[in-house]
């Protein structure tokens, strides 16, 4: 899993209206917990383009007022109406603690049942995993070239070197749907088989 640095700086004053008055000036409120000690603090709103507003899914070395701490994001509050960023929670990665994130899922090959006219579903962007941060990877791939028509990978399926997936294990990541064309298709096959036959 690949890193963005990010510094800001500890909070003076704590509350609503100071909180309001910060991100007026472009700042974002922030707290860090799960190690020894909670951190409020403020990050300039422009630092998190580069690590909220992107697919990938990284880690944070997060520089407040010159202590570098490992962390990642683990909740983000927007405004229901503008969108705009609020608030950034994270989480401090501890040594020898395992974490629990949400990482990219993924698919490679070829299915069979796409090349007979089938449609291709992904049911899940992201899978819940939880694991020592140097075991997380990038992204879960999942390898469909033995999906027919009709058939289906569940979460229960994939097997990861030392995660966990705490998503729920009969749930269906991709299948492959039946289509019209794919029906006349193998309807056609049938009638051809059938000739062949006679």
């Amino acid at each position: 899993m690949k890193s963005v640095s990010i510094s800001g700086s500890l909070r003076e004053n704590v509350g609503k209206k100071d909180a309001k008055s910060q991100r007026r000036q472009g700042m974002i409120p922030c707290v860090l917990y799960g190690g020894k000690e909670q951190k409020l603090f403020l990050v300039e709103d422009k630092q998190f383009t580069k690590l909220l507003y992107t697919p990938e899914v990284q880690y944070v070395e997060l520089d407040i007022d010159g202590s570098v701490t490992t962390a990642i994001v683990q909740d983000t509050q927007f405004h229901p109406i503008t969108d705009k960023l609020l608030h950034v929670d994270f989480l401090e990665v501890v040594d020898g603690k395992p974490i629990t994130i949400d990482i990219p899922f993924k698919v490679a090959g070829t299915s069979p049942g796409v090349l007979k006219g089938g449609s291709l579903k992904k049911r899940v962007r992201k899978l819940k995993v939880r694991g020592l941060l140097e075991h997380i990877p990038e992204c879960i791939t999942a390898d469909i070239s033995n999906l027919d028509i009709n058939q289906f990978i569940k979460v229960g399926d994939l097997s990861i070197d030392n995660l966990t997936i705490v998503d729920n294990p009969s749930k269906v990541i991709v299948i492959v749907n039946p289509t019209r064309n794919a029906v006349m298709t193998a309807e056609g096959e049938g009638e051809e088989g059938e000739e062949a036959e006679a």
